[in-house]
């Protein structure tokens, strides 16, 4: 599986464009904006977009979902169905935070714990995490090792929990229980921000290294 990472909207937020070498099929993790950016990049690499997955509903990740799901009639996968709340608000999230319009959707597939998804013929799974939004998840691709973790975890930092429904001890459970056992060696790629792996965080993470209560 590729990677290339795009940073959008003036929260340079980190869209995640990932694809199957075999078929040339890709998703688009997290779009939150600069749609015709997105899709040159995806054009130059000479892929089939098939879906769109979603971390959680902030605005700096969803912005643009509902319009390219509707522009290139794609399927929708993410978040987990606690997100419904800010997926609705999202016409407003724009409003205040000085987003282009973005419109409301209905995930094609809500996602659960335990639960697959597919690009081409790669795989990733489905981690609910909780915290910073209550219907958070996050992508792992096992043969890669890379996850994708959205506003959980940071280099040196967690997700926010100051928003509705967001909780501090939540979070850093959901890190330590659904994150830690994927292995050290994972890099993960935030939704702000520099890559970083799970193993450098647990040794320096000043919010949830090893020993830290």
């Amino acid at each position: 599986m590729k990677v290339a990472i795009l940073p959008v909207t003036p929260f340079q937020q980190n869209c995640s464009l990932i694809w199957c070498e075999h078929t040339r099929k890709a998703a688009l993790i997290d779009p939150g904006g600069e749609i015709e950016r997105l899709l040159a990049v995806v054009a130059r690499e000479g892929l089939t977009l098939e879906k769109i997955l979603v971390t959680h509903a902030h605005i700096d990740h969803a912005g643009a979902v509902a319009e390219l799901a509707e522009r290139l009639h794609l399927p929708i996968e993410g978040p987990q169905r606690e997100d419904k709340f800010w997926i609705d608000l999202l016409p407003q999230q724009g409003a205040t935070y000085g987003f282009p319009p973005a419109g409301a959707f209905e995930p094609t597939r809500w996602l659960e714990q335990g639960d697959e998804v597919t690009v081409g013929e790669e795989t990733l799974q489905v981690h609910h995490c909780p915290g910073h939004t209550p219907g958070h998840v996050v992508f792992f691709h096992e043969g890669a090792r890379v996850a994708f973790v959205g506003d959980v975890l940071f280099q040196g930092s967690i997700g926010r929990t100051d928003f509705p429904r967001g909780d501090h001890a939540t979070l850093i459970r959901a890190i330590r229980e659904r994150l830690w056992p994927l292995g050290d060696d994972v890099t993960f790629v935030p939704g702000h921000g520099p890559t970083s792996t799970f193993g450098a965080e647990r040794r320096s993470n000043p919010f949830v290294a090893d020993g830290v209560g």
